[in-house]
């Protein structure tokens, strides 16, 4: 039976205790030719600690007699570099600092962390020094202490930082007040964050220091770092390592297989999970051309574990470890034109085009008063809630939501940013139920239309139908029971929003649905004011020219939508289409289809 590392970062263990173990491995060639001082990015939750950690047993020269038992099995055990456990290696984890408190007690908690670290180092290679490594309150003493014994051994040291930007991502992204002057206070000037890295660029410069292999999420810190450390070489862009952190499809496939064995299920069940999974956590591009994706590593490991526990999917989709990302979300949204892209975004109506990826801007970039589109797209890639897919007409880079557990994140926050007293109240939920089991649109209607004044006067940059199309996705979006798409591709034309039930839950009383929306203007030119379309009948309304036309554009569309599911899905389907008018942002007509 299969032994699944989920929340596991101790290579060790990992292997001592017959986990499951994607091998990367083969990597290790890779980023020795790389260069001796790598930064590698990734979003939260993808693997980065087990890697360090596979790193750190690798090189370490105490463990040398545990390489064939550790390594011997995997790939890079065939054909090991020369340069396998020949290290003293350190290792800080800045996810281990406390961000709370005053600017001197986030500095006193960083140098308490790097004094025990540095301290642990030299009483696990005491044996090799003929130096005591003496510690001092102040860390960088200690540092010297420790880079002064190396330097009378034969042996270097190889540092590895794990996640160099999170006590300061925290910091920033807090409540705390006032964030920006304690961010600035650590990196800016002689702040602490940035002395540490100006001791580890001057260890680097023959002091005994030979490798430094660091991890983050963001280069906003490194960047607001300047000269301080400006010696890293950027390896996350590079093809040769996008899924050295995550799942290939190829791989999620095999555990399927066996996880449905296990459960003596129908081997149907394996294209079934599957299925779902590609939609839920696959879809992460970290190559420019955004053509090799990857599974989230730790939604992966979720999924399989419930799936062995229970022999079916998870019903929870979004495991709450990936939750958190909520918060940089809100965050982002209250960014100076962090809630317009954010919309952009998730209502998918135009592409996300841009020059280039940022990979040098700080803080000042992002709080600018009008900040540049470029810098905040890039940061939502950094943070793993936008992802690369591909180019654009003139070789732009195109960015899309990677997959549905983090168009959920989007959803959630422009429902509260849209109707905060919403989210007490239990009425969308029953009109969501209604239209999910019947197919009833009345109930939800009703209940836009007295909260469509959130969009009303709005400057929006595209169509009007994109305001309406929101104000449904925000409503009806359930990851539990549907696979929801806006703007989905079918035979090259573009559907506005529709609903797949989940193929593990096709037994629920539930359609599937597709929806098309048209916008009426309300002024002279259609002869109609909106106190006059308050004033009207829904059948009144429906009755009118204008909205007619609107209905019947829809109902063509949605015939032609309605063939390309068929052809797809099949027989399973149970499909109802929808075309929705909204006429102005008073009232909305719609009708229904059932197939």
């Amino acid at each position: 039976m299969l032994k699944f590392p989920y929340g596991l970062s101790n290579f060790e263990n990992l292997i001592t205790e017959g986990y499951y173990y994607v091998d990367r491995t083969d990597k290790i060639p890779l980023l020795e030719n790389a260069g001796e001082q790598l930064l590698f990015l990734r979003p939260r939750r993808f693997g980065k600690s087990l890697l360090l950690s596979m790193l750190e047993n690798y090189y370490d020269l105490a463990k040398a007699d545990q390489f064939e038992k550790w390594f011997g099995h995997l790939k890079i055990g065939q054909n090991p570099t020369p340069k396998h456990n020949q290290y003293f290696v350190m290792k800080w984890d800045f996810s281990k600092v406390d961000p709370q408190g005053s600017v001197s007690e986030i500095k006193q908690a960083l140098y308490d962390h790097l004094n025990s670290r540095i301290a642990d180092c030299a009483q696990r290679y005491a044996s090799w020094f003929t130096q005591e490594v003496k510690i001092s309150a102040n860390p960088s003493s200690s540092f010297d202490s420790l880079l002064s014994a190396i330097s009378l051994v034969s042996r270097r040291l190889y540092l590895l930082i794990d996640e160099y930007d999170n006590f300061a991502n925290e910091v920033l992204m807090s409540s705390q007040q006032p964030r920006q002057a304690h961010y600035e206070t650590l990196l800016m000037g002689e702040g602490a964050l940035k002395t540490v890295f100006k001791w580890v660029k001057a260890a680097s410069a023959g002091q005994g220091l030979d490798k430094v292999f660091i991890t983050g999420v963001s280069p906003v810190v490194l960047s607001d770092l300047t000269s301080g450390y400006n010696v890293a070489e950027n390896i996350y862009l590079l093809r040769e390592f996008n899924d050295l952190c995550g799942f290939r499809e190829e791989e999620v496939k095999v555990i399927l297989q066996q996880l449905v064995q296990e459960c003596q299920l129908p081997e149907t069940q394996v294209e079934e999970a599957l299925s779902l999974m590609r939609s839920f956590y696959n879809g992460y591009s970290f190559t420019r051309d955004g053509t090799s994706l990857v599974y989230n590593p730790t939604l992966a490991l979720y999924f399989f574990k419930r799936w062995q526990s229970d022999c079916q999917a998870p019903e929870e989709l979004l495991d709450d470890n990936l939750a958190i990302d909520r918060n940089r979300l809100r965050y982002l949204s209250q960014l100076p034109a962090g809630r317009a892209l954010i919309e952009q975004v998730a209502a998918d109506s135009q592409p996300l085009l841009m020059n280039r990826l940022n990979s040098r801007f700080g803080l000042m970039e992002m709080l600018n008063p009008s900040p540049d589109q470029a810098t905040l797209a890039s940061l939502m890639y950094y943070l793993g809630i936008l992802t690369l897919a591909g180019r654009g007409e003139l070789n732009e880079l195109q960015l899309r939501i990677p997959n549905l557990v983090i168009r959920q994140l989007y959803v959630e926050r422009l429902y509260e940013m849209c109707w905060p007293a919403a989210t007490e109240s239990s009425s969308p939920a029953v009109a969501a139920k209604a239209f999910y089991t019947q197919g009833h649109l009345q109930p939800l209607c009703e209940w836009l239309e007295q909260r469509f004044k959130v969009f009303d006067n709005r400057d929006y940059r595209y169509s009007d139908e994109l305001s309406v199309k929101m104000a449904f996705l925000l409503t009806l979006f359930n990851d539990r029971l549907y696979i929801m798409d806006s703007e989905a591709c079918l035979d090259r034309r573009y559907a506005d929003l529709s609903l797949i039930v989940r193929p593990d839950l096709r037994q629920l009383p539930i359609y599937d649905h597709l929806l098309e929306f048209k916008f009426v203007r309300i002024g002279k030119k259609e002869n109609l004011t909106g106190e006059q379309v308050k004033e009207m009948s829904r059948e009144e309304l429906q009755a009118l020219p204008v909205v007619q036309e609107k209905l019947a554009q829809a109902r063509t569309q949605l015939a032609v939508y309605r063939q390309s599911l068929l052809a797809l899905y099949g027989a399973k389907l149970r499909l109802q289409t929808h075309a929705v008018v909204a006429v102005g942002f008073e009232r909305l007509v719609w009708e229904r289809q059932e197939f």
